[in-house]
């Protein structure tokens, strides 16, 4: 039975409460280990290695320093690209084929990506006459924000624990990181990469346990952290700006969402019915950025349901490691029971369901698993609720329109506002919808293609603040002035 231990001050840390909890495999709801839960003297400790990093070796380093380290950390998460590899699988479920080529390589490539951003980043400087006939130089300097709070969710465990760590120590910030209590493996497992590079201790921690009443909790009311960083549902944001503001620390978020796709007639058919597919059922569709509200325009509406049909009924569940394996399942029993109880919610509302609504047949020895069928729905109002509540799961309802002004109107009525994808070949109608959709990230005749230097984030209910390129900037440091008479 596997230990995961807090890792605080570069060593290995059980709890002092001696309480730990499981860490189960979706696959089969195996118990795959025991993971020591961090109470506040575990967080205590660890926002005090991470200030006392700050004040030491690491807060001394040059940016030409860090980089080399952070460059290390990038090599040595590829030198053990199986170990993390196999241990973001055991914690998720999700097949190999996604895992190996989005996961771990997005983990190791968003310290390159910022290592490049922090050595060309630059600020500003102005002249002046002062009052008495001299001159005034005045220009920024960024500086470290301080120890950052950094809680991380469980659809993408490493890859986004490093979007968050990879800025913050770029910038020479240092971490207290609390992965989900879902997904405890790859953030310990980073640890002993970080020692193996000789990063300072201190710099990188990690707490475990769960948010009210323990490590979450704990951390984010810390007085000593300076930024509070948080991916995951909207209500679990609300709490942590609420913790924030005493002491009125800044946060990050990138919440929750109800994406929607707009399919107009004339688009490359193919193209749309391909990347809706990955959009609504890849990893589960357990994707922030993924798609649960499909509208199409009234002239391919069938045949889109038909071919989206076809596709999700395609989507073999089964071993992470099997080749003909297409859907892993959701992350746990208790999310199961929630994208279940949507799907006899929407039966209940009205819905014509087209595919799926329940569990798969599985084999007996994954029968226990976490798995839900990839579902499609049609035929419900706007006002249902598996149209209006962000659900998490591999489904979507679809829904044909008329004309463009309908089609708005509709998507932008929901009270979330992450991501969008628009699939038409009218260049000026895909940019009139692009910046009408009231959303942090539009894709044309895509979904998913990330250029890591532009922003990240979301509107309205989905997120506040963005990251990626000089946006991380923003939050994860400080831009100082300083003005020099002479």
């Amino acid at each position: 039975m596997k230990e995961f231990l807090n890792f605080i001050n570069g060593e290995y840390v059980k709890s002092a409460s001696g309480k730990t909890f499981d860490n189960r495999n979706p696959v089969d709801n195996s118990v795959i280990g025991k993971v020591h839960e961090a109470g506040r003297p575990e967080v205590d400790a660890a926002v005090a290695a991470a200030r006392a990093a700050l004040e030491g070796d690491w807060g001394r380093m040059s940016v030409v320093e860090r980089c080399k380290l952070l460059d290390a950390l990038a090599i040595g998460i590829n030198d053990r690209f199986d170990d993390f590899l196999q241990a973001e699988i055991a914690d998720t479920g999700k097949p190999n084929h996604l895992a190996s080529h989005v996961d771990i390589p997005r983990g190791a490539a968003n310290f390159q990506i910022f290592i490049d951003t922090i050595k060309s980043v630059s600020t500003e400087s102005f002249n002046m006459r002062t009052p008495d006939g001299k001159t005034a130089l005045s220009y920024g300097v960024r500086v470290p924000r301080g120890v950052i709070a950094v809680v991380c969710p469980w659809n993408l465990p490493l890859l986004l624990m490093t979007w968050k760590v990879g800025p913050a120590l770029a910038c020479g910030n240092t971490v207290v990181v609390k992965p989900s209590e879902e997904t405890p493996a790859t953030a310990t497992l980073l640890g002993e990469v970080m020692n193996a590079v000789g990063m300072p201790k201190g710099v990188y921690n990690v707490v475990h346990g769960f948010g009210p009443d323990s490590a979450g909790e704990f951390l984010t009311r810390h007085p000593g952290v300076n930024g509070i960083t948080f991916t995951g549902e909207t209500r679990t944001g609300e709490a942590i700006m609420k913790a924030a503001a005493e002491g009125i620390r800044p946060v990050s978020m990138e919440l929750g969402g109800k994406n929607a796709a707009v399919v107009f007639a004339d688009c490359d058919f193919q193209v749309a019915v391909d990347t809706v597919t990955r959009s609504c059922f890849e990893n589960a569709g357990q994707v922030c950025l993924g798609t649960e509200r499909v509208y199409v325009e009234r002239p391919i509406f069938d045949r889109f349901v038909a071919a989206l049909k076809g596709k999700a009924e395609a989507m073999t569940p089964g071993l992470p490691f099997d080749p003909a394996t297409k859907i892993g399942p959701v992350i746990s029993k208790e999310h199961q029971a929630k994208v279940l109880g949507y799907y006899k919610k929407a039966a209940e509302e009205g819905a014509t369901v087209v595919t799926g609504g329940g569990m798969p047949d599985m084999p007996a020895a994954l029968k226990d698993g976490c798995w839900v069928q990839p579902t499609i729905w049609t035929g419900l109002p706007e006002t249902a609720s598996v149209i209006t509540e962000e659900i998490f799961g591999p489904c979507c309802h679809i829904a044909p329109f008329d004309s463009e002004q309908e089609v708005l109107a509709k998507v932008n009525k929901n009270r979330y506002g992450l991501a969008t994808a628009i699939f038409t070949q009218d260049i000026g109608r895909a940019n009139r919808m692009a910046q009408g959709i009231h959303v942090g990230l539009a894709w044309i005749n895509s979904w998913f293609l990330r250029d890591l230097r532009t922003s990240f984030g979301g509107s309205k209910q989905s997120g506040i603040g963005r990251e990626g390129g000089v946006h991380s900037l923003e939050f994860y440091t400080d831009l100082r002035n300083v003005m020099v008479k002479f």
